[in-house]
């Protein structure tokens, strides 16, 4: 039954395959590509968490850089802002972590 179904609905169909033309994306340069909000963003995260030694920053710096990487439009600009960025999130991450405590204040006699 489905065999008589699909001859009869392929003899009916209004679309021309030969017609049919594969689509090809337009060629844009690099200049003309919107800016990558998430990748600076991540800098700035990534900046202020190991200047200020800020352990929130430094995981949204690392949230940004995976979204960054994920809407990654021209591969050879971006990687350099996503690579540094991340560097400067692995880099804050390490020093919250693992680097030297924050002296705490000392009351005085």
């Amino acid at each position: 039954m489905s065999s008589q179904h699909n001859t009869s609905s392929s003899a009916n169909d209004p679309r021309q395959p030969s017609a049919a033309k594969p689509y090809v994306a337009p060629m844009i340069s690099p200049q003309d590509l919107p800016v990558d909000y998430a990748g600076f963003i991540a800098v700035v995260f990534g900046v202020a968490g190991v200047m200020f030694r800020y352990k929130g920053c430094s995981w949204l710096a690392i949230i940004f850089c995976a979204q960054s990487l994920s809407n990654m439009r021209n591969a050879e600009n971006d990687l350099k802002q996503i690579s540094m960025a991340t560097m400067f999130a692995i880099m804050g991450l390490v020093t919250n972590y693992l680097g030297a405590s924050r002296p705490s204040p000392q009351p005085q006699k």
